[in-house]
């Protein structure tokens, strides 16, 4: 069993829910089975914790390389679900396992800003739409609100929007940076 089934097995998913008061809104557009990419905004490296409130589905993540630097951080980090990217260089590594899960029919997240620092972040990136377009993966927007700065009590809303369908098609750079667009606005209006 890895960790991220253990973790639900002695139900962290509702013991956060309440610590926090998440409240979920729309989680029923997140689809039960089959392939899907759940893109949201990013304000905190909590975010991939509490984006996981929203389903009972298991997330897998692409998370920064550094992270998996140190061996016993990267052991968990993958019983976690989530696998390296080198951000900003197209990494075909994280790309291609990323879309054999997806090949697989699982539930893939994303944060397209590329970090929670709002200091470092330079407009969204098209990996996921990239993605989309290469396995027809439908898209769900997610808007995280309130989870900076955690893990202080707080408020925390997950606003579930409509899945956005993507026809397989070439990745083109004008075809991944328009549906990036509309992904940004789908998530802000979530």
């Amino acid at each position: 069993m890895n960790a991220y089934r253990f973790l639900n097995w002695v139900g962290f998913r509702e013991l956060v829910q309440r610590l926090y008061r998440i409240e979920v809104a729309g989680a029923e557009r997140i689809p039960t089975s089959g392939a899907a990419i759940l893109v949201a905004n990013h304000e905190s490296i909590w975010d991939p914790f509490v984006l996981g409130v929203a389903t009972r589905r298991e997330i897998h993540y692409m998370a920064k390389v550094e992270l998996f630097r140190r061996r016993p951080v990267a052991a968990v980090l993958r019983s976690l679900n989530a696998f390296p990217v080198e951000r900003g260089g197209g990494d075909r590594a994280a790309i291609s396992e990323a879309g054999r899960l997806l090949d697989r029919g699982a539930l893939l997240g994303m944060f397209p800003q590329g970090t929670s620092k709002p200091e470092r972040q330079d407009g969204w990136h098209r990996g996921a739409a990239r993605l989309a377009l290469v396995t027809g993966a439908p898209l769900v927007p997610v808007r995280l609100s309130g989870t900076r700065p955690l893990p202080g009590r707080t408020r925390i809303r997950i606003d579930v929007g409509e899945p956005i369908t993507v026809p397989v098609g070439r990745p083109t750079i004008a075809a991944a940076r328009a549906l990036t667009e509309q992904m940004e606005q789908a998530v802000a209006a979530a």
